[in-house]
């Protein structure tokens, strides 16, 4: 028989294999590494701070990093390296924590720079800060939890009892498998204050009392309530921050003072630089980091004619000097991960600090019950001091000194063993009275004890007391200013585009040339087709609204910083590509506008003219194409865009002519307006042509001139026929095949 061969491999669901493989590595990131606990800390954090406070590191002279790390590793065998990444975000030179926990000498590098590194832990020196005071406040007293570490030969606290809310005093980050977590700082005073009114009244609204994240590295926090509330309520949620600026005026220069929390000084520098290299920043001439020992300071060089605060709004929004921070509150209670709103983790904490007081009460109050027992016992020694002595001188074998101490007073034990260790000096009746003076007090003392570890509202009374304290003791003013969403200036694509002066230029054949006008001095002849003309030039900038009207009763709209810059030289866009214009279409004519304030004049075939507020153009929505731009019940002859009413000249077919004015023509919203009329027809005669009085050379233009409107005009004087054609003329005889000749 041939044996099995055992190198075979075995087929395994997929599940059972990552279930058996996966799971255990994936639950351990997240329960023993990632994972902030309501104590606030990871066990990285726990196991150092403990380690410094049994080297008695809380009141003693600093050590050598060094000698912190090595002693850390018999609690947390992940390497040196590791350990001492974890101390250096904790320590004061750090400057990551708004309460550090380390009180540290020599350089441990910034939490806002990602150059600036950390000196190796045998320069570097530490110990624990104050405030660990109130991180170890009665740990020796079994407030918490002890477990053995890897090895068994030590032991170590599951939690430390944390006086105040940690959790949220301090920013933490944590990436597990399959979830994170990345809780926010806020400021002690402020948690205090909040953790207190919520247990006065646990329908507080936190947001009167909690006013906003606050960070070590200070900088703007930009409010919205709504996100504040989101976050507050649920743990999840977004807000932004900025950095804080102030401008040098003697200098020409902006300082960057402060900076996001999420950010670092060479990633802002290095944004800012690609920035100025690709020519969307123009105003900036040099950026230095002047960061030194008085702080961070990020520091451009400006051009003389910048705007500061116009530079910084575009810097905001397109370099990390505005930044997000996104909050999950996801942390372990109990072993198990929850993402928790504020209330929650207030709540969960006020249990924590509940049990921690509950069981510090037990320990003092069996300290004080074992102490008040032997005192009892010395009680009875008291009424008989020369029987205690002859019973210790007269008893033969030492064993049995403390059974006939117990026999001869009627003491148990412990009371024996605690009266038979009392030196010769101090069997005395004063030194016995002293201390059964005693007995009342502690009696008194254990009885207050009992009456408070027996209230839920006592113990809240204790907390309130300790969270005051420690506002006060170590309580400081917010560093991250809260700005409010309303004041700072909604920055949109837009505020990013260099605005310049320029000329458009419309060409018979529909092409559209913008020209700065910078270009245009420097090389002003234009390029053309064959058989094309410029038709139309209007002067304008970079960041106006563009109307092109077409043939076919449609106006186009866009912005002119949507057409790429051409020099006069070039042939422009070719408006059908760009605007999707029908077989038949043509553009032929264009106007710009800021506000849409002004008139355009409709003049048609018929005798009539339209005059149509500019308004009735814009648009709430961005939309590109608007049907209806003016009447099609007649032929178009002429269009002119004013800002303000002007003499216009009417040639008819039979060689008349009028000068009007447009203030007797009413305006009106309707986009397709047929117009009043203006030039009556005689014998079948229609309106060939409109152009401004100041355009046309007339030897008595009184003669042309009406009151009244409509008019049939007067006829053209022989000198003062054929006048010359204006763009948009040529423009519709070519789409209609008309020579423009007038009919005598």
């Amino acid at each position: 028989m041939t044996p099995p061969n055992v190198n075979l491999p075995v087929e395994q669901p997929i599940v059972d294999t990552l279930e058996q493989n996966y799971m255990p590595y994936a639950m351990s990131v997240i329960i023993s590494r990632a994972i902030p606990e309501i104590d606030g800390f990871k066990p990285s954090h726990r196991k150092l701070l403990y380690t410094m406070y049994k080297m008695g590191l809380l009141t003693g002279n600093r050590t050598k990093s060094a000698n912190i790390v090595g002693q850390t590793m018999k609690l947390n065998p992940h390497g040196d390296q590791a350990i001492y990444e974890t101390m250096v975000r904790l320590t004061r030179g750090n400057a990551a924590l708004l309460h550090p926990f380390i009180d540290s000498k020599g350089n441990f590098g910034k939490q806002y720079s990602r150059d600036m590194r950390y000196a190796a832990p045998r320069y570097t020196e530490a110990k624990l800060d104050k405030v660990c005071e109130e991180i170890f406040r009665d740990l020796d007293k079994d407030t918490v939890d002890f477990v053995d570490n890897y090895d068994g030969s030590l032991q170590e606290p599951t939690l430390l009892p944390t006086t105040f809310p940690n959790i949220l005093v301090n920013a933490n980050q944590g990436i597990a498998v399959g979830m994170a977590s990345n809780i926010c700082s806020f400021n002690l005073r402020e948690v205090c204050e909040t953790t207190i009114a919520y247990i006065n009244d646990t329908n507080h609204n936190v947001v009167q009392t909690l006013l906003a994240p606050d960070f070590a590295s200070g900088g703007q926090l930009i409010y919205n309530e709504r996100e504040i509330a989101e976050i507050y309520e649920s743990g999840r949620g977004s807000f932004k921050l900025r950095a804080r600026w102030r401008y040098d005026k003697a200098n020409n220069c902006i300082e960057i003072f402060e900076i996001p929390y999420t950010t670092t000084t060479e990633a802002i520098i290095d944004a800012v630089i690609d920035l100025v290299k690709n020519g969307r920043i123009k105003e900036i001439t040099d950026v230095r980091d002047e960061t030194d020992l008085d702080g961070l300071k990020i520091t451009f060089d400006v051009r003389k004619s910048t705007e500061p605060e116009a530079l910084m709004n575009k810097l905001f929004k397109l370099t990390p000097l505005q930044d997000s921070f996104s909050c999950n509150f996801n942390l372990l209670v109990h072993g198990k991960p929850r993402v928790m709103g504020i209330k929650s983790i207030l709540d969960e904490w006020l249990a924590f600090r509940t049990d921690c007081l509950k069981r510090q009460l037990s320990f003092d109050i069996q300290k004080k019950s074992d102490k008040l027992h032997l005192l009892l016992g010395l009680k009875e020694i008291l009424l008989d001091i020369d029987k205690a002595i002859r019973i210790i001188r007269e008893t033969e074998e030492e064993a049995m000194v403390i059974p006939n101490l117990m026999t001869g007073f009627g003491i148990d034990e412990p009371q024996a063993e605690f009266v038979a260790e009392i030196k010769l000096r101090n069997l005395n009746k004063e030194y016995i009275l002293n201390r059964v003076a005693e007995i009342s007090d502690l009696e008194k003392d254990i009885r207050h004890l009992r009456e408070v570890h027996g209230s839920e509202l006592k113990l809240y009374q204790l907390i309130i007391k300790q969270l005051t304290e420690i506002a006060k003791k170590f309580g400081q003013p917010r560093r991250t200013e809260i700005i409010r969403e309303e004041q700072v200036e909604t920055i949109t694509e837009e505020h990013l585009i260099e605005d310049y002066n320029l000329k458009l230029f419309l060409t018979g054949q529909n092409y559209l040339k913008k020209v700065p006008l910078v270009s245009l001095r420097a090389n002003p002849e234009h390029k053309l087709k064959e058989d094309d003309a410029i038709l139309q030039e209007v002067e304008s900038h970079n960041k106006a609204d563009l109307l092109l009207f077409s043939n076919q009763y449609t106006v186009y709209k866009m912005k002119i910083y949507e057409l790429e810059d051409h020099k006069a030289s070039s042939l422009g866009e070719y408006l059908p590509n760009l605007l999707g214009l029908g077989p038949d279409e043509k553009i032929i004519f264009l106007t710009a506008t800021d506000d849409y304030q002004g008139y355009l004049i409709f003049c048609f075939e018929n005798g009539k003219i339209a005059k149509i507020d500019l308004s009735g153009y814009a648009t709430k929505t961005n939309r590109k194409k608007l049907l209806g731009a003016y009447s099609d019940l007649s032929r178009l002859v002429n269009i002119f865009f004013t800002k303000e009413d002007l003499e216009l000249m009417a040639y008819s077919s039979i060689g008349k002519a009028l000068i009007f004015n447009t203030v007797a023509i009413n305006p009106k919203s309707t986009r397709d307006s047929q117009g009043v009329q203006v030039l009556k027809g005689k014998k079948g005669s229609t309106m060939t042509e409109v152009k401004p009085l100041a355009a046309v050379r007339l030897t008595d233009p009184e003669y042309y001139r009406t009151k009244n409107i409509p008019a049939i005009g007067c006829y053209l004087k022989p000198e003062d026929r054929n006048p010359v054609q204006s763009g948009l003329e040529l423009a519709l005889e070519r789409e209609s095949g008309e020579d423009g000749t007038a009919e005598e």
